[in-house]
């Protein structure tokens, strides 16, 4: 099988789109997951619902919310994973209460047995993130760390050495959400990244627009949308128009240069 590191590394002859959806959020959602896939993603990261998620702003907690009112379970969201296939990687993300409660190594396999090919723990701090990397290693499954635009740069080195798959680069101190204009630490975050690994670094929280998307791409190899995404679902928004905003996003990262191997840090 092919990892999700290869995959990304091997597409980036373009830059890369990342959209999330809460799994469970309507009970349609996995015709959203088809929707999205067919739409120009590259990957699919799709959150796992949890009670207190402390990373996440208003929108993605009233989907987490909505999700658990439905009834949404790990296993259920797992479940319906594994009977959709879809042709683009789905990236699993979750905090670390639920990823670790059943043991990291159980979690870890279900989740390759789900098709599942990478793992983002947003509150698993890199001192504590042993066993999980080993657990995730051991399934085949891709654990991406998180970095901050106030990560020192040797831990910075140290993140991008551990993570699988790709570096998480959070584009500012604070929630996910939509918001009127791109972090400035955004690109900056994004700069220093490049500058000590050649693993796909992908940038997210607050990006919000097709216009941003591709401002956040001019120094990522990548971009996550969630708020924007899950914001027009919950309103209401069909399958084929959540599509129609990911091509949205996917048309603007297409007029931004891609990466090149010149570029590449190491």
């Amino acid at each position: 099988m092919i990892t999700l590191e290869t995959r990304l590394r091997r597409d980036r002859g373009r830059k890369l789109l990342m959209p999330y959806l809460t799994g469970g959020v309507t009970p349609d959602w996995t015709d959203h997951l088809r929707a999205i896939a067919d739409a120009g993603a590259d990957a699919i990261e799709v959150g796992i619902p949890f009670s207190d998620p402390t990373l996440d702003g208003v929108t993605i907690q009233e989907a987490s919310d909505a999700a658990l009112a439905r009834g949404a379970t790990t296993d259920g969201i797992l479940s319906d994973l594994s009977r959709i296939r879809v042709e683009v990687p789905v990236v699993v993300s979750t905090y670390a209460n639920l990823a670790l409660r059943r043991g990291a190594g159980r979690f870890c396999r279900s989740l390759a047995e789900a098709g599942v090919q990478g793992l983002i723990v947003p509150d698993l701090p890199l001192e504590e993130a042993g066993a999980t990397s080993g657990a995730a290693r051991a399934a085949n499954v891709d654990l991406a760390l998180l970095a901050s635009p106030a990560t020192p740069t040797r831990r910075l080195r140290e993140i991008a050495e551990r993570s699988r798959g790709f570096v998480y680069a959070v584009s500012l101190m604070g929630i996910t959400g939509e918001r009127e204009h791109l972090a400035a630490s955004a690109a900056a975050l994004a700069r220093r990244l490049r500058g000590v690994t050649d693993r796909p670094v992908f940038l997210g929280f607050g990006i919000s627009t097709p216009a941003q998307a591709a401002a956040a791409a001019r120094d990522a190899d990548g971009v996550i949308v969630g708020a924007a995404l899950m914001r027009r679902l919950l309103d209401g928004a069909d399958p084929a128009s959540t599509a129609g905003f990911v091509r949205s996003l996917r048309a603007a990262l297409d007029g931004v240069p891609a990466r090149t191997t010149a570029d590449a840090g190491g």
